[in-house]
């Protein structure tokens, strides 16, 4: 059972990015951040054409999740349990039926936090604690289960290519990264590192300042695995070429290979 996480941002501008690399990944399920796009407006022929079904939690300009899946799913579910006042379309779950076994998987975009400190870095670290509490609430089932997305995390100075320059930025504060450990440190497995080790590995360059050319990238989309799940992993990897194609997200798939 093969898995890609990809932030897209923006599906109407990625629809041709998106269609040419689904074509070449040929993945059994793709989780999809940032969206931005209400869910009437996501373009679902292009995946159904592929033989994916198609389940989304959309929003107009902002965020937005999505999990497309050529095997059964069931039981979706759409937002994170903790706060029914969060409006936010930032995280969806479903069950896989494989030929093996079955396979929760949640799709998230968590909040970017900046900047700090604001209401909207409080926000991120409120939004973490209800991640933790739904893995809790997984892990009890002693079932195969991944979250799988765009953490807006880099767990570690060596996830970036100049660590100074994100000391004070959300997505690497002290208080940001504890949060991370928390959640992993129940008993989840972070998927690229349990097959890859060492520094220079990202899944994101942004825009601006030629930081693609310059390989100044940071690794902030990440899988982390139920133990279950971290029995069957065979596989993960960043496909980091494509972020050097024609009209690119600014961020990269990753992908796991199940054993299910």
């Amino acid at each position: 059972m093969k898995i890609a996480s990809f932030n897209i941002n923006g599906i109407k501008a990625r629809v041709g990015a998106l269609g040419d690399w689904l074509d070449e990944a040929d993945m059994d399920v793709v989780v999809l951040q940032e969206l931005k796009s209400v869910d009437e407006n996501v373009p679902r022929e292009m995946f159904e054409e592929r033989g994916y079904s198609v389940e989304t939690h959309g929003q107009k300009s902002f965020n937005g999740v999505a999990i497309l899946s050529k095997l059964p799913l069931e039981d979706v579910t759409r937002g994170l349990p903790g706060d029914e006042e969060d409006e936010q379309a930032r995280y969806i779950e479903a069950t896989v039926m494989g030929d093996k076994t079955a396979v929760r998987g949640c799709g998230l975009y968590l909040p970017n936090g900046n900047p700090v400190p604001g209401p909207k870095y409080d926000y991120k670290l409120a939004w973490m604690d209800r991640l933790r509490a739904r893995a809790q609430e997984l892990m009890a089932l002693e079932e195969p289960f991944l979250m799988a997305g765009d953490y807006n995390i880099i767990p570690q100075d060596e996830d970036a290519k100049r660590p100074e320059v994100w000391q004070e930025d959300a997505l690497a504060r002290p208080e940001s990264r504890a949060a991370y450990r928390k959640i992993v440190n129940i008993g989840l497995t972070e998927a690229f590192r349990a097959r890859i080790s060492g520094p220079g590995h990202y899944t994101f360059w942004d825009y601006q300042a030629g930081a693609w050319n310059r390989d100044d990238g940071i690794r902030i989309d990440h899988f982390l695995l139920s133990p279950q799940a971290a029995d069957l992993l065979t596989d993960c990897q960043i496909d980091k070429a494509i972020r050097g194609r024609e009209k690119p997200s600014d961020h990269v798939p990753i992908w796991i290979d199940l054993d299910a």
